[in-house]
């Protein structure tokens, strides 16, 4: 049976978590674009593999408590986190070069959208 409370306060702590790595994402991502005049998709990629470093160890000592061993942790980490990865890469490749969206905004929405992606992996594959 499911735990709702628990989930939704693992839930959060994901999501405070995810705040702290997105930040740094962010923090890449506009360093890159405005300072080293870097195209915005590659500036996306590169915040994200800096957030996703973040987010594994946080999540694995604060959200999820995990004893797992890190070579099988982190193996499935890396997994889920590529496949966000990817759907960054697409999501954002759409909506900026297709659709011509402000960066930062689409951004936003794509963030909102691997939220909830990738808790739903970590929590019933990564650190379960």
């Amino acid at each position: 049976m499911i735990d709702w409370r628990q989930q939704a306060r693992r839930f959060a702590s994901f999501a405070a978590v995810g705040m702290i790595g997105t930040g740094a994402h962010y923090a890449t991502l506009t360093a890159l674009v405005e300072l080293a005049g870097a195209d915005p998709v590659l500036g996306s990629v590169v915040g994200s593999l800096v957030g996703a470093l973040i987010n594994y160890v946080l999540n694995y000592h604060l959200t999820f408590h995990s004893d797992k061993r890190h070579r099988e942790a982190l193996s499935k980490f890396l997994a889920v986190a590529g496949s966000s990865f990817v759907l960054n890469f697409l999501l954002m490749s759409l909506l900026v070069k297709g659709l011509d969206a402000p960066y930062l905004l689409a951004q936003i929405g794509v963030t909102g959208l691997l939220l909830l992606w990738n808790y739903v992996f970590n929590a019933i594959w990564t650190f379960r």
